[in-house]
C-alpha cells in the first residue's frame, strides 16, 4: 500500500471523527484530494483506493494529466481551486466539474459566456478573501453577498457556495466563521474551507468540503 493511500485512510478517519465531534451526520463533508504538482502515476493509487473528488490549482497543469484519468474513471469530480484567468475560462469550463475561484466580475462574465457556448455547467463557488490580503485572490467579504446576487442576476450563474483560504499566520477559526455567516446570508449551503493543517477545525465551523493535499500526497 502506498503512503498516499495510508494517508488517505487516516484523513478520512479524522474527517469522520470531526463530523461526530461536531454532531454532524457522517459523510456530510466532501474530501477534495489536492493533487497539484503530483503526476498521474502518483494519483492513480488514490483513485484505486476509492477517492473520487480531486482539486487542482492550475488549468494548464490539470490539462496535462486529468483528461486520461477522467476517461478511465468516469465518476471522478475535478475541482479548480486556484485562481482563474479569463483567458483560461474556456479550458476551465471544458475540463472541471466544479470551479471554486470566482472572485471578480470579469471571471463571472467569461464563465457565463463559455458555459452557454459549450453547453456545460460546472458547479460554481465564489472565493472570499476573508483576511483582506493584497496578494491573495478572492472578493472582499463586505461585497461577497452582493456579488453572489450579481452573479446570479446579471450572468445567470448558479453559485453553489463560498470558498476561502485564511491567512497562514492567523487562527483560521474566525475566518471559517465569517465564511459560514456570509454563505448563510447569501442563501448558500456549501462552504469549501479547511486544508491539511486545519480541516478538522473547519468541519467544526460548518465546512461542507475540505481541500487536503500534503496530508495525503506528502510534501511538495
Amino acid at each position: 500500500m502506498s503512503h498516499a493511500v495510508e494517508n488517505l485512510q487516516d484523513v478520512k478517519a479524522k474527517i469522520a471523527a470531526a463530523e461526530k465531534a461536531a454532531r454532524r451526520s457522517g459523510e456530510s463533508v466532501t474530501l477534495v484530494a489536492v493533487s497539484k504538482t503530483f503526476d498521474a502515476d502518483q494519483i492513480r493509487p488514490v483513485i484505486e483506493a476509492g477517492q473520487r473528488v480531486f482539486g487542482e490549482n492550475r488549468v494548464q497543469e490539470a490539462q496535462g494529466k486529468w483528461p486520461a484519468l477522467k476517461e478511465a474513471h468516469s465518476d471522478i469530480e475535478l475541482r479548480l481551486i486556484g485562481p482563474l484567468q479569463s483567458n483560461k475560462a474556456a479550458d476551465a469550463v471544458a475540463l472541471f466539474d466544479v470551479i471554486e475561484s470566482i472572485d471578480r466580475e470579469k471571471i463571472a462574465r467569461a464563465l457565463s459566456a463559455e458555459m452557454k457556448k459549450q453547453d456545460r455547467r460546472p458547479r460554481l463557488y465564489v472565493q472570499v478573501n476573508t483576511g483582506l490580503e493584497e496578494q491573495k485572490a478572492g472578493i472582499d467579504p463586505r461585497q461577497a453577498v452582493t456579488f453572489v446576487k450579481h452573479c446570479r442576476e446579471e450572468y445567470g450563474l448558479a453559485i453553489e457556495g463560498l470558498m476561502c483560504i485564511p491567512p497562514l499566520d492567523e487562527n483560521p477559526g474566525p475566518h471559517f466563521a465569517l465564511l459560514k455567516k456570509l454563505a448563510t446570508e447569501a442563501g448558500l449551503e456549501k462552504c469549501s474551507m479547511g486544508m491539511s493543517s486545519d480541516f478538522e477545525k473547519a468541519i467544526a465551523f460548518g465546512a461542507t468540503s475540505v481541500r487536503v493535499g500534503s496530508a495525503i500526497f506528502g510534501a511538495r
